[in-house]
């Protein structure tokens, strides 16, 4: 009778081949998921099958029948029956019983503990929420991994402390509509606005991305971490990677002078 040999009986076995992968600092880091809808759930898979162990999921917005063709863990029976967070943390922990998931029916602004997490990581719908996590995440040193889709397009930014964050890559026009909240209910929104294309095998590669940079950062590698921000065609397949450099006006990080010319123009494509 054939016997599992030693290394398969081991769940991470695999994930320890890489070399620079520390798994006891993966276990130890505390995770925020700032949104559970398609990245949050594409994020939480990933971090789970991954060895994150601590990770706490915030959102506020209820399933609807929408979500399900992007959503791995919800149900049409969860339409209206709960939180994303709640059900989201509930069906993700039965990937691994080693697992803490934990939800909360907050919106981002309401967090205060933010000196509780190691990573955040963005899985969200609108510029003012994003401007919020990654103020937050910059003001406690925090490293925020950024993510957004629109249709086939993708979008993963790795804010780590001392660097570039969010609002510097932003410009007038991302600001003039900060408020506007695409929301999968939508509910609370400033004004109308069209709901945006979205589909999961997109979703699917911007979270994974995601939770490699979480992998890179834990494991004490931020050097081998995504510089600046990393865009996602999902039509051509190609990646192509945009600098962005520190903007001397934002209040994230000031300089303390006067803006130069390189932070009033401050993106560049390598």
């Amino acid at each position: 009778m054939m016997r599992a040999k030693e290394y398969d009986t081991d769940r991470f076995d695999r994930s320890k081949r890489i070399g620079w992968l520390d798994l006891d600092m993966v276990r130890r880091a505390r995770c925020l998921v700032a949104g559970a809808g398609a990245l949050g759930n594409e994020v939480v898979k990933c971090l789970v099958l991954s060895g994150f162990r601590d990770i706490t999921v915030a959102d506020t917005d209820h399933v609807v029948i929408s979500n399900l063709n992007r959503c791995v863990f919800f149900r049409g029976y969860d339409a209206n029956s709960g939180t994303k967070s709640e059900i989201l943390a509930e069906r993700a922990s039965e990937l691994d019983p080693d697992v803490r998931i934990a939800s909360r029916n907050v919106m981002v602004q309401d967090i205060s503990d933010w000196d509780s997490f190691d990573i955040v990581l963005g899985c969200l719908d609108n510029i003012s929420a994003r401007l919020h996590v990654n103020a937050h995440a910059c003001y406690n040193g925090i490293p925020y991994v950024d993510g957004g889709t629109d249709g086939m397009i993708g979008k993963i930014q790795v804010i780590l402390p001392d660097g570039p964050c969010l609002r510097c890559g932003m410009n007038g026009s991302h600001l003039g509509v900060m408020e506007t909240r695409f929301s999968c209910t939508g509910k609370a929104s400033a004004f109308y606005v069209p709901k945006t294309a979205a589909e999961i095998t997109t979703t699917s590669i911007v979270a994974a991305m995601q939770v490699r940079e979480a992998l890179k950062i834990s494991s004490g590698r931020r050097d081998l971490c995504i510089r600046d921000v990393a865009y996602y065609d999902g039509v051509s397949g190609e990646m192509s990677v945009l600098s962005v450099r520190k903007d001397g006006t934002c209040e994230n990080h000031p300089c303390g002078g006067p803006c130069d010319n390189a932070c009033k123009n401050n993106i560049t494509e390598v």
